[in-house]
């Protein structure tokens, strides 16, 4: 009898346990199945030479993209793919939300007020998240950027907030982003979500925080007629900085190299360091505005559960050889700032990458498990993110033809890149050639430095063969593409 009841209760403790456990375990199962959240974090002309992600010897701070970058993968060249306009910021915006290579994105792309829907806007980040069952929100500027894809999210809060204050600078865009976690905590949303937290910094006019416009010595200098003072707390000259550039680059009347407040022609130290000034009091105040939002994430218990991208439309000049814009295409502009964490990724590494801007569509679909369009011509970096690859393709192509007709063209592959001009009706037909192991600034002529190759090669004899070599992958980069320009001493289109 004893026996039995020792039977009995040995038995009913195993069933209770096996209930326990299976009690216990459901959860934590439910919980490794819950689709992914995502922020992707774009901001407008940004360096990735400004971040001390990229250049240890920037005194910009920036905490919370540090930890990104040290809890994540980082991706030493990533890149945008080019423009055929002066607002670079809208064909790149079109290939980031389309996953499409520069000469194939709707017209709006090159023609901003041509909005009239089109059949790729279907295709773009907010409507196939939306398709996936997300929900899905955007903040970011208003203008130059892709009218018929920002529709597609099913909340937005735009506007252009390049001021100083709260309500005026980059707290506008978090605010809309915190209030809109707020509105989902509140009302007990289980769906996943996609923010597309865009910022209109630090984009000129780069009005600061006057707190952080005192930190990096800079004014928001506004008197044509006199030069902003130097300040012992405002940013060295960049490495590879010139009066001006060795010659036209070929686009009359720029904006950006004429008309920017505060800058305008001037090339001085006194306005160079002024404005890295103040562009690092507007990329400080991201970073903290991005912070908050981090935080709120972590409070909520969703941050280890979302995916974070952190990247720039395209980079900027402001004083690096000569020029202050973003239409050229040396690696202080052509190259973006590019950094994921997210839940089973990489932490703390740093791929090489050789992507686009256009890869961001595929691999925020791969992520999510949501089929990637046809329409898609970016490629998925989700290989790279888990370690098993370094590059995603070899030869990487740019293009600037928003002035006068070819414009710039250039290609890189390993260390070698190529940078050709056409320009100005064929009067001016400019080359260079640098390798950028030996020479990653592309110092010229002009910056007198006394290495052999830390110059422009392309008058080299010793590098004629290369040369010739890198001549004849840009005109296949250029054909692969669809580039409908040839320049002058390739051979024409029939």
């Amino acid at each position: 009898m004893k026996l039995i009841k020792i039977l009995v209760i040995t038995c009913f403790a195993t069933f209770v346990s096996c209930k326990d456990n299976k009690t216990t375990t459901e959860p934590a199962t439910a919980e490794v199945q819950k689709r992914p959240n995502f922020l992707f974090v774009l901001v407008d002309d940004q360096s990735p030479l400004d971040l001390q992600v990229y250049n240890a010897k920037s005194i910009l701070e920036t905490p919370n993209i540090s930890k990104l970058a040290e809890e994540g993968v980082v991706f030493e060249d990533a890149r945008h793919m080019g423009s055929m306009n002066g607002a670079v910021c809208t064909p790149s915006r079109h290939m980031i939300m389309s996953g499409r290579t520069v000469w194939h994105l709707p017209p709006s792309a090159e023609f901003q007020k041509q909005i009239d829907p089109h059949e790729i806007d279907e295709q773009t980040i907010g409507a196939v998240f939306n398709r996936a069952g997300y929900k899905t929100m955007r903040t970011c500027k208003e203008g130059n950027s892709y009218p018929g894809a920002n529709r597609q999210f099913t909340v937005v809060r735009d506007a252009t907030k390049r001021g100083g204050t709260e309500e005026s600078g980059s707290a506008w865009h978090s605010k809309q982003v915190l209030e809109y976690l707020h509105d989902r905590e509140t009302g007990k949303e289980q769906d996943p979500f996609f923010i597309y937290f865009g910022f209109s910094h630090p984009h000129d006019t780069r009005n600061g925080t006057p707190e952080l416009l005192e930190k990096y010595g800079a004014i928001n200098h506004k008197d044509k007629n006199s030069l902003p003072p130097l300040n012992e707390k405002q940013p060295q000259l960049p490495e590879n900085y010139l009066e001006a550039h060795p010659f036209f680059h070929g686009h009359p009347e720029l904006r950006d190299e004429e008309r920017v407040s505060g800058v305008w022609k001037n090339r001085d130290e006194n306005t160079i360091r002024n404005e890295l000034g103040r562009e690092f009091a507007c990329s400080e105040n991201i970073d903290i505005q991005l912070g908050k939002v981090l935080k709120q994430l972590e409070k909520t218990g969703e941050l280890d559960n979302t995916y974070i991208i952190y990247t720039s439309d395209h980079g900027m000049a402001i004083g690096r050889h000569g020029l202050q814009g973003k239409q050229n295409l040396y690696e202080h502009t052509w190259r973006v700032p590019f950094i994921v964490k997210g839940p089973g990724l990489n932490t703390g590494k740093r791929v090489t990458g050789n992507m686009y801007l256009l890869d961001v569509l595929p691999t925020l679909c791969d992520l999510a498990g949501i089929e990637i369009p046809k329409t898609v011509e970016g490629k998925s970096l989700v290989p790279l993110l888990k370690g098993e690859q370094d590059v995603v393709r070899d030869v990487m192509y740019g293009v600037y033809a928003g002035g006068t007709k070819p414009g710039i063209r250039a290609v890189k592959k390993g260390d070698w890149k190529l940078i050709k001009y056409d320009t100005m009706d064929g009067t001016i037909h400019e080359t260079q050639l640098f390798n950028l192991a030996e020479n990653p600034f592309e110092y010229v002529a002009e910056h007198k430095k006394t290495g052999e190759m830390q110059t422009d090669l392309a008058e080299n004899p010793k590098y004629a063969d290369k040369l010739v070599e890198m001549e004849a992958l840009l005109l296949s980069e250029m054909e692969a593409h669809d580039d409908p320009y040839r320049l002058w001493n390739q051979s024409q289109i029939d």
